[in-house]
């Protein structure tokens, strides 16, 4: 709850807050800033031997590094960057690779001038001077080659060398307490998001129950609404059913008529026919029958 409503804060000042003091805000929420730091001109800066144009404030108390365009400050296990020396500061989630070219012991090497057991003449460079010259110089590797850092009589390490070094950097960075609290810091914010907050079991069976009844009256309701569909080929014949019936039902019509019209003919011909004369035979034999009767 706390972080959300740190997290609401910072969005108000972000959409609030000036664009100048904006740039102070730290976008990652939950790391701490790096404690000002004033300067009373812009620092002066020396290359370090053995890297790739790596820059360093030799007078600051606090490690301060430029490379790359971007100003880099290690504090409290994490890392901050920025575009200016002394403001606009913001976490950076990993060690930038330049840091394990960067020897430990550069600030005692500086205060006695001598790299490896080599004279180091170092040169001291104006912030104006770096910032207009850093890119230029990085791509024609101008200390390499022309200045050879400022050290006498130097010679490059093999790379298998330079590699094993880096390694042995590596693993004396990550065993510091300050680096492996970081790093525990931030194992428990991913498992904090990675794990969803679940409500208690008590909480969900109320819901459960108020929503029971609720769907029972639905399902009923639909079952009633929603009439038996008789299959399409049914519903087909007796369309055509419908259809047969009312001419069935004329053809039927026009037939009795006809039929009584022909019985009714029958009879009156029957009435309208005279008898029919008997030949001689029969009328010999119908009064023989007539005289034995008598």
């Amino acid at each position: 709850m706390k972080k959300i409503c740190f997290a609401l804060m910072l969005l108000t000042s972000v959409v609030i807050l000036p664009h100048s003091i904006r740039a102070e805000v730290n976008v990652s929420i939950g790391f701490a800033l790096p404690a000002p730091v004033v300067f009373d001109a812009p620092p002066e800066m020396i290359v370090l031997p053995d890297t790739n144009n790596v820059y360093v404030a030799p007078d600051s108390d606090f490690d301060l590094f430029f490379w790359n365009g971007w100003w880099w400050r290690p504090w409290e296990g994490r890392w901050y960057r920025s575009h200016s020396y002394n403001r606009g500061w913001t976490y950076y989630r990993k060690v930038p690779s330049f840091y394990y070219d960067v020897d430990p012991g550069w600030r005692g090497y500086y205060r006695d001038r001598n790299w490896s057991g080599n004279r180091w003449e170092y040169e001291r460079i104006p912030n104006q001077r770096l910032h207009n010259n850093w890119k230029k110089w990085q791509t024609n590797h101008y200390w390499q080659k022309n200045k050879t850092w400022g050290v006498e009589n130097h010679q490059p390490r093999p790379q298998q060398q330079t590699q094993e070094i880096r390694r042995q950097r590596q693993e004396h960075y990550q065993q510091l307490p300050e680096v492996q609290r970081h790093q525990q810091l931030i194992q428990e914010q991913q498992q904090q998001i990675q794990t969803p907050q679940r409500r208690p079991q008590a909480q969900r069976q109320p819901q459960r129950v108020q929503q029971a009844p609720h769907k029972q009256p639905q399902a009923a309701e639909r079952q009633i609404q929603a009439p038996k569909r008789r299959p399409q080929a049914q519903q087909q014949h007796e369309q055509e059913q419908n259809k047969r019936q009312p001419q069935v039902q004329r053809q039927q019509e026009k037939q009795v008529p006809q039929r009584n019209d022909a019985h009714s003919r029958d009879r009156q011909d029957q009435k309208k026919s005279p008898p029919q004369q008997l030949s001689q035979e029969e009328q010999d034999k119908q009064a023989r029958m007539t005289g034995r009767g008598q």
